[in-house]
């Protein structure tokens, strides 16, 4: 895969619209380009069902006039002089905002890292196809799997192109390759579906697609016979795939800007134990071939490994510049575009791992639910009420004894992170990751 991003072309291009920006009377600005590639071919059945490629390339300009902003965002080819003179004008009719404005200058990186997130592998569309089709009929082998969801690969890369009026340009580029595949078991009313995906910036990093249907096809296949448990309080130990959701609960509440808002359950909380003693949680932004890995962020800002969590006490927010500046404090590099504008988020996030295996964890439960799946949207970030609907397998004796479903399982996220045990097997190749947990004495409703 070649690098497409051209760099050179778009730094003119945001370069362009900064200027553009001053003459129309803008005090400071920023100006983001974006440039995406893809192509993906979907099968099912061992019949090719689709196949997609796209480009794109758009810019954003952010102005401030004084303490007023406004943002516009365009394709690339777009005249930099209308872009900047909409802005501006937007802007002048904008409410002030104390908090706005670019980055500290004394903050911006000087030299951004190569932090190895692009792979120039080319993979063809016949490669993709032979990779779905490998992994369904791995999937499809697996006995008690009677049907194809659909298996799918797809290769692809992104970059950005970031340029300030007090000086900065950067830019850098990443590849991201993916594999995935969804199968169905049983037969009938008793039909139960699982799915498998490897997603990784290195194609050699990927797994093999045999490995992706095989597991998609076991994960499947066991949960045949599914049903409901018995109502009343369970100690439950989520899978990694559902305990990377909670990380990302716990990402929300420690959200600068839901924490202005006043919108996060754990907004109170700085310098307090939000969590039990054996958890730490760490934002790595400079992770070489992170998922979420990036050498500066939306705002110029290179960041640094954080402890979010330590030993259960809370010690940062995530920040971007407006927001650190609402809460009397200075970003932590933190600052994600989503188009124009400039928002907190976390990047390489993990729940650390603990010392016993999951195997341990289980074993430890003379009752209790392995939870491989939640749906529905019961999370309230304001208050932390946690209910979802849940599947997955009842422990007896310290064993997985048989498939469940229909379920919900409830508690607060504050209890819920208090009562946290890590197990030890933590993959680190998501952005957003953690080990399977268990957390003791939530509520389960069920038969």
């Amino acid at each position: 895969m070649t690098d497409t991003l051209d760099s050179a072309k778009l730094t003119d291009r945001v370069a362009a619209l900064v200027e553009a920006a001053k003459r129309a009377g803008a005090d400071a600005a920023d100006a983001v380009a974006v440039r995406g590639r893809s192509t993906g071919v979907s099968v099912r059945l061992g019949k090719v069902e689709g196949t997609e490629a796209s480009e794109s390339e758009d810019v954003s300009l952010r102005v401030f006039v004084g303490k007023r902003v406004a943002s516009v965002s365009a394709t690339a080819a777009s005249d930099p002089k209308a872009l900047a003179e909409r802005a501006v004008a937007m802007a002048k009719v904008s409410p002030e905002d104390p908090y706005q404005g670019l980055a500290d200058p004394a903050l911006l990186v000087k030299k951004p890292r190569d932090l190895d997130l692009f792979d120039p592998t080319e993979v063809s569309a016949d490669q993709l196809k032979e990779a779905a089709m490998a992994a369904e009929a791995a999937a499809l082998a697996v006995k008690g799997v009677t049907n194809s969801a659909g298996s799918g690969a797809s290769a692809g890369l992104g970059g950005l192109v970031l340029a300030t009026s007090h000086g900065f340009v950067g830019h850098y580029v990443a590849s991201r390759f993916s594999r995935s595949t969804s199968v169905i078991a049983g037969e009938g009313t008793g039909m139960e579906r699982d799915y498998e995906y490897s997603s990784r910036q290195h194609f050699s990093d990927l797994d093999a697609p045999e490995d992706i249907g095989r597991k998609a096809g076991e994960r499947a296949a066991r949960r045949i016979g599914a049903r409901k448990a018995a109502t009343g309080p369970v100690d439950v130990v989520f899978d990694p795939r559902v305990a990377r959701g909670i990380a990302g609960h716990l990402a929300g509440g420690i959200n600068g800007a839901s924490v202005a808002r006043k919108t996060s359950f754990l907004r109170d909380m700085m310098g307090k134990q939000v969590a039990a003693a054996a958890i730490t949680v760490t934002d790595e932004p400079l992770r070489l071939r992170g998922q979420a890995s990036r050498p500066f962020d939306g705002e110029g800002i290179e960041g640094e490994k954080l402890l979010m969590v330590e030993k259960g006490v809370l010690n940062h927010w995530f920040l971007s510049t407006s927001v650190a500046r609402e809460l009397g404090l200075t970003t932590n590099g933190r600052g994600s575009r989503n188009g124009s504008s400039v928002s907190p988020s976390s990047t390489n996030l993990a729940i650390e791992p603990g010392e016993r295996t999951p195997e341990d964890l289980i074993k430890s439960l003379k009752s209790g639910f392995y939870v491989t799946e939640v749906f529905g949207q019961g999370v309230d970030m304001v208050t932390g009420e946690y209910s979802r609907g849940a599947s997955g397998f009842w422990i007896e004796n310290g064993e997985l004894a048989y498939p469940v479903a229909e379920v919900t399982i409830a508690s607060n996220l504050k209890t819920m992170f208090l009562n946290m045990v890590p197990a030890s097997d933590l993959d680190r190749n998501f952005g957003t990751a953690a080990p399977t947990l268990l957390i003791e004495g939530m509520t389960l409703a069920g038969a």
